[in-house]
């Protein structure tokens, strides 16, 4: 324990300097959780960059378990008290004393994205599925489609169950992040984008959507739909057409049908 604990004063970030750690942290996520922190180290498409662990962890098998598999694969390690762990994760009631940092190139917050850009994107508001949050960023990272828009909060965080259902995925197509659903269409409304809503509400049917320059589809929550701020600040709601009595769709199929919409 002590070789490993002495291998903080050797962070791969020592060096670097504020603009390039915000650069680097910008596009990291953080797992948390010993047994989804084990899961997501036994994925080969997960490229690792830092573990952090409490020092007030007792040993365990799991722990043991992690500790080999970062030695395995050369992930450094660092220790902490378990109040600067919590900051870390943000998430001190469920971390369990275990944070894993992992690469992800595409993952980047949603100010890199500029309106007249290429390409469509797809926002979720309070899709709290990770299935259905993976199953959509695999839907639209095989799409036409310029990237996915995921809010920090009240959408269901990127951690191995959402990796799984995305195939990996997750870790390859452009995800961009905002602190909520509101505030980050507000600000990319701002720069130009045309936000439409997905809703069994809309005037008419995607199908007959005018043409846009820059368009964010907006999905909502796989029971309730889209929040009544989220319709106030959509410049149109469209809906998909249903037949024989189906009243709504999977919030996965339709993204997946959204994402599409341009080559059929």
């Amino acid at each position: 324990m002590k070789e490993t604990r002495n291998h903080q004063n050797n962070s791969k970030d020592t060096y670097m300097s504020y603009d390039e750690k915000k650069v680097l942290y910008s596009s990291m996520l953080t797992l948390y959780g010993r047994k989804p922190v084990l899961e997501a180290l036994a994925l080969p498409d997960i490229v690792p960059f830092r573990l952090h662990l409490a020092e007030s962890n007792k040993p365990s098998d799991i722990i043991k378990d992690i500790l080999n598999i970062a030695s395995e694969r050369d992930i450094e390690v660092k220790y902490h008290s378990r109040q600067a762990l919590s900051r870390i994760s943000k998430n001190g009631k469920q971390d369990q004393g275990v944070v894993l940092d992992i690469k992800a190139p595409g993952f980047l917050p949603t100010s890199k994205i500029q309106a007249n850009s290429d390409g469509e994107y797809i926002a979720l508001e309070n899709v709290t599925n990770p299935q259905n949050v993976g199953m959509a960023i695999r839907s639209v990272g095989a799409s036409p489609s310029a990237g996915i828009i995921l809010p920090l909060r009240g959408t269901a965080n990127i951690d191995p169950l959402v990796i799984k259902a995305s195939a990996g995925s997750a870790l390859k197509v452009p995800i961009y992040h905002c602190k909520t659903a509101i505030s980050g269409l507000k600000e990319l409304k701002e720069k130009g984008f045309t936000l439409i809503g997905l809703s069994l509400e809309g005037s008419g049917p995607i199908s007959k959507l005018k043409a846009y320059p820059s368009i964010i589809f907006v999905l909502g929550n796989e029971t309730t739909g889209l929040s009544h701020e989220m319709k106030e600040i959509c410049d149109e709601l469209v809906h998909i057409p249903l037949n024989n009595g189906v009243e709504s769709l999977n919030v996965s199929i339709t993204a997946s049908l959204v994402a599409f919409r341009s080559i059929f």
